[in-house]
């Protein structure tokens, strides 16, 4: 029996936040992170246990909202640059605020945590189809790909540092519903890593889901959405990128 065999993976996953199916992606990635035996898995909704995330093999987070505290974002930042890698999926990089007229806005609180991603979610067009192209065809974590069309929401962000640019979707023009509503034409990352000193980020911006009953935490709330929506999910495409992204995590932790 090999080292890598008998080697004990510890991961943290954080995954909580709003407007979206929690429980829906949870035991989605659960049962993706249960498929390697070694993989043992601590799940919390934030990152106040900072003790679990110094410790672990990897972090993944899916999350909608949640900000970390100051203290919390420079641990996220030292433990990625200690030779660490992180699996961000979707809404990690987003914190949002309803104005007064009901308008979402991002605010840029917590410049770490986004350098360290390199991304903050900004806005989105209406969830609607668009088609998703591949920048290094060559490359692992998309060899075999070609473009494809998916129905999710396409994050227009800031950008921050060197991102080595995957899968990206082109977009230009409005974001309605948001404050920052108007967005130039150009290629938008899907899918892409960013080295931060020893340790590396990998982000998917795909998985946006929403069920029923997570709609009420908004200004006028509703008890009752009517719509499912799988978006991503619904695509075998997207289970292909979690389970490389999730390779791609333990492969570091298998050599150290």
């Amino acid at each position: 029996m090999t080292d890598d065999i008998k080697k004990k993976i510890d991961v943290v996953f954080v995954v909580s936040g709003k407007w979206h199916d929690i429980d829906f992606a949870r035991l989605e990635i659960l049962k993706l992170l249960a498929e390697d035996e070694r993989v043992r898995t601590r799940v919390f909704e934030d990152y106040s246990n900072l003790h679990a995330i110094e410790n672990a093999d990897f972090l993944i987070t899916y999350t909608c909202d949640v900000c970390p505290t100051l203290e919390q974002q420079k641990v996220l930042r030292n433990y990625v640059e200690s030779g660490k890698r992180w699996f961000a999926l979707h809404g990690t990089n987003s914190i949002l605020n309803f104005e007064p007229d009901g308008k979402v806005d991002s605010p840029r609180i917590a410049p770490i945590m986004m350098e360290t991603l390199g991304s903050q979610f900004i806005a989105h067009p209406p969830i609607e189809p668009y088609k998703v192209e591949v920048s290094q065809p060559d490359h692992p974590l998309v060899e075999g790909f070609e473009e494809f069309e998916t129905t999710d929401e396409l994050y227009l962000m800031d950008l921050h540092g060197d991102l080595d640019v995957y899968l990206e979707a082109n977009y230009g023009g409005k974001a309605e519903g948001f404050v920052e509503d108007d967005w130039p034409q150009k290629s938008w990352p899907v899918f892409y890593s960013k080295k931060v000193e020893k340790g590396e980020v990998l982000y998917l911006t795909l998985g946006h889901a929403r069920g029923h009953y997570d709609m009420h935490d908004l200004p006028e709330p509703m008890e009752y959405y009517p719509v499912v929506e799988r978006c991503a999910w619904d695509f075998p495409q997207f289970y292909t990128l979690l389970r490389r992204g999730i390779d791609w995590a333990k492969e570091l932790s298998l050599k150290n």
